[in-house]
């Protein structure tokens, strides 16, 4: 039984006539109090009083619609209902943010919150009309047919008049009232489905901020891929490499084989963590702090390397251990990946490794041989084709420049500028 009517209850036609009525009936309560004001004119007319009284009714009603909660729950309700799609309101889904959702908040909480009141005046008003008129034509649906209870239905404008006398004319028109009562169900629901984007949905500053909470949305999601793709790629790479050099060795050089086995374990984890981090970020879990690795962790990532066989020559100058933040953090990434792609698309040879740390800049420079002769095939390492872009967008967010391409015909060089002090 419930089953059947539980479909009814959303977002129908009959929904939509029943929130309207429920609400004129939740109105009801306030009519006492509307009617407090019109004590103390008792000497005024009839139409005063009602005026009054329905003036000070629409005030309380308004009054209800300024609250934060009413509004939570009008589009709660309107959602079920009325089955409109109707955001949560900003203030409430980001209580903490920055202060550009502060801004928007402000800017919402100013005119575009009368629309609330609004919204709920029409409701009630439409609860009420739709009520009474449907009562209305339903009863006289039913006495209309043979004149029962001597009741007849006219129509007078101007001296001019229209009966519906017995028989079938009042079939007729009791025929009419029926369909005009069944009729007013869909009406009320329409009006209500139109007013409901317009008075409870966002506002153009609501608006700008979940288009601005969207845009932070997919950048902190691209900026996971990016930190998962260059984590596992690298480590997938080098654990492939390194396995490698651990089956060929391993009879004639245990020891080398053990430390080759030792730097697979601790990359492994390392990327688990980082694995761990942004899949809980992804399902919008709590996750804990975020690995950070930095330029203060590149003698471990070029120890990694030689492990896996290659033969690194780094040329490091300046304070480069003084770089902090977010540019240590995406420089070391980009050497990352840079060195990710010399062991997969390396043809042997040494892989010169360049941080340039100054004042005003940090430069970063990976080098490495091409061509055949790398003993491993390019189909071994499949990839995304997303490294390269991404190294792209990471120079460009942070107002740098890169260079990628043929140094000669037998070296690929990676060259990245990174400003130290972000342009105003």
């Amino acid at each position: 039984m419930f089953r059947g009517i539980r479909p009814l209850l959303r977002g129908s036609t009959y929904s939509g006539a029943l929130f309207a009525y429920c609400g004129a009936l939740a109105s009801l309560p306030l009519l006492p109090f509307a009617a407090l004001p019109t004590m103390a004119l008792p000497s005024a007319s009839v139409g005063v009083q009602f005026a009054l009284t329905v003036l000070v009714w629409s005030v309380l009603i308004g009054v209800i619609g300024l609250a934060r909660t009413t509004r939570r729950v009008l589009i709660a309700c309107a959602r079920r209902m009325l089955g409109v799609p109707l955001p949560d309101p900003v203030g409430e889904r980001r209580r903490a943010g920055s202060s550009g959702d502060g801004v928007a908040s402000s800017t919402a909480s100013g005119a575009d919150r009368l629309r609330t009141p609004l919204w709920l005046l029409s409701h009630v008003v439409l609860g009420w009309a739709g009520a009474q008129l449907s009562v209305l034509l339903f009863v006289a649906s039913l006495l209309l047919p043979g004149g029962w209870a001597g009741a007849e239905a006219g129509v007078s404008v101007n001296g001019w008049s229209l009966r519906a006398e017995s028989g079938w004319q009042s079939w007729a028109t009791a025929l009419c009232c029926l369909l005009l009562a069944v009729a007013l169900c869909p009406a009320v629901t329409y009006a209500l489905r139109w007013l409901a984007p317009r008075l409870l949905g966002p506002s153009s500053a609501e608006r700008l901020a979940l288009a601005a909470e969207r845009e932070r949305a997919l950048a902190e999601r691209n900026r996971l891929a990016h930190e998962l793709h260059d984590s596992i790629g690298h480590t997938l790479t080098a654990a492939t490499i390194q396995a490698a050099v651990a089956g060929e060795v391993l009879s004639a050089d245990p020891v080398a084989a053990r430390a080759a086995l030792r730097s697979i374990e601790e990359s492994t984890r390392a990327a688990l963590e980082d694995l761990d981090y942004v899949l809980g970020m992804l399902r919008e879990e709590k996750a804990g702090t975020a690995p950070t690795r930095t330029l203060a962790d590149l003698p471990e990532l070029l120890d990694r390397l030689r492990h896996a066989g290659a033969v690194v020559e780094p040329g490091l100058s300046g304070d480069y251990a003084q770089v902090q933040g977010t540019l240590s953090r995406a420089a070391y990434r980009i050497l990352q990946e840079g060195l990710t792609n010399a062991l997969r698309h390396g043809a042997g040879g040494p892989i010169r490794v360049k941080v340039a740390a100054t004042p005003d800049s940090l430069e970063l420079e990976v080098v490495n041989r091409t061509g055949a002769g790398s003993g491993m095939s390019p189909a071994a390492f499949p990839t995304s084709g997303h490294g390269l872009p991404g190294l792209f967008e990471r120079a460009r967010l942070l107002h740098g420049e890169i260079e990628a391409g043929p140094d000669g015909p037998e070296h690929w060089r990676l060259a990245v500028r990174l400003p130290v002090r972000l342009p105003a």
